[in-house]
């Protein structure tokens, strides 16, 4: 008897899903910041045995959208949800609310089974997460409840006991030495956002996009050139920084995790573009990936 099935992690920004994800899959796919609304895609990672594969979805955080972009966004959310053979809705100590109540009923109305994770408890103390226990086996009153740390992986043994033993009967929908479903370039642009997050402030990471306009693997070495786009002439420089000190420190960054991921040695060149607006164009947002 062979499972499979779709395991989607939903939830509102910066409660630690891709941390999750990660720790699940045991491969860093998801990009991990600070900062919220990180990931932008829903980004896959299989897990495979013999008995079993499993195909974990990391979603963008719920969000009221400001930009098309965010439309996008919103929607790989409700896939996630639609195409689920379990969900895992994600919250952290001291979270009172579904960001958009729309996604709250279709979560509370799902035919399959839903695993509520009350994440960050680490931070917490055992009265406030009690409290937030409460609170939320009332808003979903058809989930499973699991208090962990994706961080300190507590609990996430049981989580993951339990994933399996909810898993529908079926063949593979992969084949089983897969580890995704995105193509190398999509990983690569991927990192170069995550180094974007940590190295600018305010609006500027939110406002780039990356595009892979070369990516070419020899025997010995990957030869990638990346494109930054930015929404507006001004922040060009910003990203640049002066002499082009910033850029170059987001070259760096991206280039050592990138030798870590494809285990091979990596020659990054990055360039600064403008493309005015793309967060709200329709047209822009297709070729980015956001809008089908």
């Amino acid at each position: 008897m062979h499972k499979s099935g779709f395991v989607n992690i939903i939830g509102n920004p910066n409660v630690g899903k891709s941390t999750l994800m990660n720790q699940l899959v045991g491969e860093k796919l998801s990009i991990i910041t600070s900062k919220a609304q990180t990931t932008r895609h829903r980004i896959s990672g299989i897990v495979n045995t013999d008995a079993y594969q499993i195909i974990y979805s990391d979603t963008p955080g719920i969000v009221v959208p400001s930009y098309k972009m965010h439309e996008g966004m919103m929607q790989f959310v409700s896939t996630a949800i639609l195409d689920a053979d379990i969900i895992i809705y994600m919250t952290e100590v001291g979270e009172q609310r579904i960001k958009d109540e729309q996604t709250l009923k279709r979560i509370v109305n799902a035919e399959v089974p839903v695993l509520l994770l009350v994440n960050k408890i680490d931070i917490s103390d055992q009265e406030k997460m009690e409290k937030h226990i409460e609170n939320w086996r009332a808003l979903i009153p058809n989930a499973e409840v699991y208090p962990i740390s994706a961080l300190t992986k507590f609990n996430i043994d049981t989580v993951f006991a339990r994933i399996t033993e909810l898993l529908p009967e079926g063949d593979p929908y992969y084949p089983k030495d897969a580890l995704t479903d995105k193509p190398e370039r999509f990983f690569v642009s991927e990192i170069i956002r995550e180094k974007i997050f940590e190295t600018y402030s305010k609006e500027i990471p939110y406002s780039c996009e990356v595009v892979i306009a070369e990516f070419k693997e020899d025997k010995n070495i990957i030869r990638i050139r990346a494109e930054i786009m930015v929404s507006r002439k001004s922040q060009k420089g910003i990203v640049i920084g002066h002499k082009g000190e910033k850029l170059k420190r987001v070259g760096t960054d991206a280039r050592k995790d990138m030798e870590k991921f494809f285990e091979k040695k990596v020659f990054l060149e990055l360039y600064v573009k403008v493309d005015d607006n793309w967060r709200s164009d329709d047209n822009r947002l297709k070729r980015y990936g956001y809008l089908n």
